[in-house]
């Protein structure tokens, strides 16, 4: 056999090899982020969507109110329904923030003057640790202690906090009057002093159901009674699938752009590589 046919060959073998190796790479997306004293890399074509969405008369929900509604509009003889004849679907959504879905509320949820979520975040990636907790019982209540952040992370921004157990029913849940599991406020001054930006959870709410209105949990995180962080949120109504292991993970927490205290928003968990 000639030298020219076994360069041939080697050409060949060496071109089907650059193929395969470029088709395995080429829906990686991984990128790298630069946090303040670290590099953090992470693949942002796996990403772990943490939310619930707003659902037409279905869904998660609380407060006491209606399911959402999603109806078609119709004015002057227009009709927003492909189906029924119309150009578009165009429908009006009904729905409240605090009671269907994940959403993202700021201190403006609490105090007399308005602040808006829509100005509460100036970037959206957060270094986050992910903690599977069992509330302990006390009384007649269910409630997340210190306890249960032992190894929390120096340089963390973010806690995610999934709740056990974490039956999917979680999902469709309608947690009025159900007296869920809640914050203790000492946890939430210990996630304050700790630099601790971004709280999330699977529960309607870091604080009791019925409290009379005391907000504890709330008002220790946002510092209430002291200089208030405009810059810090809470997001609850998340829910994190079992596969998604404890850990740190980048957050990207998207809020939706609403002139409100709160307004519907997709917590999305990246591992780190």
């Amino acid at each position: 056999m000639s030298h020219k046919k076994i360069s041939m060959k080697r050409i060949i073998v060496l071109s089907i090899f650059i193929l395969i190796s470029c088709q395995s790479k080429k829906h990686t997306m991984q990128t790298t982020i630069q946090l303040e004293n670290e590099q953090i890399n992470i693949h942002l074509d796996q990403p772990i969507d943490i939310s619930l969405a707003v659902q037409n008369d279905a869904g998660v929900g609380a407060w006491y109110i209606d399911q959402p509604q999603i109806s078609y509009v119709e004015v002057d003889g227009y009709v927003g329904n492909v189906k029924l004849g119309g150009s578009t679907n165009f429908n009006n959504v009904h729905f409240n923030p605090h009671s269907h879905g994940t959403h993202t509320e700021c201190v403006g949820h609490i105090t007399e003057a308005f602040h808006s979520v829509n100005s509460a975040l100036k970037k959206t990636f957060f270094k986050a640790q992910l903690f599977s907790v069992t509330p302990d019982r006390q009384g007649e209540d269910l409630a997340i202690t210190t306890a249960h952040f032992k190894d929390l992370q120096a340089g963390v921004e973010a806690v995610v906090i999934r709740t056990l157990p974490n039956a999917v029913s979680k999902k469709s849940k309608n947690y009025s009057n159900s007296n869920p599991p809640y914050i203790l406020e000492d946890v939430m001054i210990r996630f304050r002093e700790s630099g601790i930006k971004h709280i999330l959870i699977d529960l309607p709410s870091v604080d009791k159901e019925k409290d009379n209105g005391a907000l504890l949990a709330h008002k220790a995180f946002w510092d209430f009674n002291g200089t208030q962080r405009l810059d810090a949120t809470i997001t609850e109504l998340i829910y994190v699938p079992d596969a998604v292991v404890d850990g740190l993970y980048m957050l990207d927490l998207q809020v939706a752009p609403l002139e409100n205290d709160a307004a519907p928003s997709r917590p999305v968990l990246y591992q780190i590589l």
